[in-house]
């Protein structure tokens, strides 16, 4: 499906359904939960803005490396029915194991990206940019809700969506 043709109710995307983000090659990927996220267009002339997912990963997680390193990455929402598999990765690191052991979930290789044949919607990204937020900018209150003091804040990456994959949610 081209981008211009997506619709969905934005702002419940990614904080009431989740997503599972997957970087990496399928020699070395990994995946986690996610439910911080953006979509939107930038750096285009009117009518003609890229169409971009932007995803937020802290920088504790085994994710924040292997995405560093890779120029490509999905972002995947599943059916209610994933959600137990969605729990499990999101409490897991793929530093010192295979995160998606244990879940119903089976990676699809297309063309350098990884993604889960489970997902009814997958965005296939590559990396425009990259930046780690700035913890001086975001409003204290915030701040000092999600960081501790020393803490590094998120960092934010930007990917030119290239493909959507859309299936039906047969299981609902």
């Amino acid at each position: 499906m081209k981008p211009s043709a997506f619709n969905t109710k934005i702002f419940n995307l990614f904080d009431q359904n989740w997503a599972i983000v997957t970087a990496g090659t399928p020699d070395r990927y990994n995946s986690m939960t996610i439910s911080w996220g953006s979509m939107g267009t930038i750096w285009g002339a009117p009518n003609h803005g890229r169409p971009i997912v932007t995803v937020y990963i802290n920088p504790l997680r085994y994710t924040y490396e292997v995405l560093n390193e890779s120029d490509r990455f999905t972002v995947s929402f599943f059916p209610k029915a994933n959600r137990p598999d969605l729990i499990l990765m999101g409490t897991r690191t793929g530093r010192f194991g295979d995160t998606k052991k244990g879940t119903n979930l089976t990676p699809v290789f297309d063309n350098g990206f990884v993604y889960y044949r489970e997902s009814i919607l997958t965005f296939e990204c590559e990396k425009l940019y990259q930046q780690t937020l700035d913890k001086k900018q975001i409003p204290a209150s915030i701040a000092d809700a999600f960081y501790a003091p020393e803490e590094q804040a998120h960092r934010m990456y930007i990917g030119e969506v290239k493909k959507i994959i859309e299936k039906g949610e047969e299981d609902e």
